[in-house]
């Protein structure tokens, strides 16, 4: 199953995101590196991302029930709103230790050893992000493509944890906690991201990929439908609910409605892979 296999990804991109997590937090607290401690928690906060992203993958993939007779679908949405208010508390706690520091100036030490912790888990979070992107994307998967953009953050946190560290040897140690900040920053703006793809689910926003044109082509293009209207889709990009209003022949007996009805959903679902349940409404044609 499809599910099982975005679960075994995340179990991979835990425990590499454990590892980078602990040498950033042991090296950032040896060094008195704030902005690479605040690294070490976003790391930890991915960790505990895939973990969230485990649990939702298992309860969203259980079968229908009479208390939730469209599936559970959803609840894989509610586990990437997890995500995206985790990315928002550790932007929180990175303001108020970064605001500390700048308060307390100290000094970070920097050595061969931390700068090279940073370039070793600066290379995984790039594979370890590149990886679960493309997994995401052809698995169709919202959480694991969610959960990339939370390690790519990453990336770009330790660039500039590198960069601090830089600032600071050229003589600016208040560039480290001013890094912190950044940090922050980048967390706040990707976790709205996150908060935000995942809304537009839970309200049903029609931004999937149903192309109208393509709709039009393949309903019109079923022998005995004389029209259509009122299309709608909503979803996840992996699972699309869709229904359509199809006309046919007043005349035409029930039996015959009904399969071309069939054969409407059929080739919806032929032509967009990722639709789930396609309902199609019969009705009477009343053009002249």
């Amino acid at each position: 199953m499809q599910g099982n296999r975005v679960q075994r990804i995340f179990l991979l991109v835990l425990a590499l995101n454990l590892a980078v997590a602990v040498a950033k937090a042991a090296f950032g607290l040896l060094a008195g590196s704030v902005s690479m401690v605040a690294d070490a928690i976003h790391s930890g906060f991915d960790s505990f991302s895939n973990v969230v992203g485990i649990v939702a993958l298992y309860f969203a993939g259980r079968p229908p029930d009479p208390e939730h007779p469209y599936g559970h679908g959803k609840i894989e949405t509610l586990g990437t709103l997890v995500i995206g208010a985790m990315l928002l508390l550790t932007a929180a706690g990175i303001f108020y230790e970064g605001y500390q520091r700048l308060v307390t100036l100290v000094v970070p030490e920097i050595t061969a050893v931390t700068v090279a912790v940073m370039l070793a888990t600066l290379v995984i979070n790039i594979a370890v992000s590149t990886y679960e992107r493309r997994r995401g994307e052809e698995y169709q998967s919202q959480i694991l493509v969610a959960d990339s953009q939370h390690t790519r953050s990453d990336v770009f946190v330790s660039v500039a944890v590198l960069g601090g560290f830089l600032a600071v040897m050229l003589g600016f140690p208040a560039a480290d906690p001013i890094i912190a900040f950044a940090i922050g920053l980048l967390i706040v703006r990707m976790g709205i991201g996150i908060l935000y793809e995942a809304a537009q689910v839970l309200t049903d926003t029609m931004n999937l990929p149903c192309d109208p044109a393509l709709i039009r082509a393949v309903v019109m293009d079923t022998p005995g439908v004389a029209g259509y209207h009122d299309f709608r889709c909503r979803g996840k990009t992996d699972e699309i609910l869709a229904d359509i209003h199809i006309t046919v022949a007043p005349a035409l007996p029930v039996s015959l409605a009904h399969e071309i009805a069939d054969e409407v959903e059929r080739r919806l679902k032929e032509t967009v892979p990722e639709l789930a349940e396609v309902v199609v409404h019969i009705e009477p044609d009343d053009s002249p």
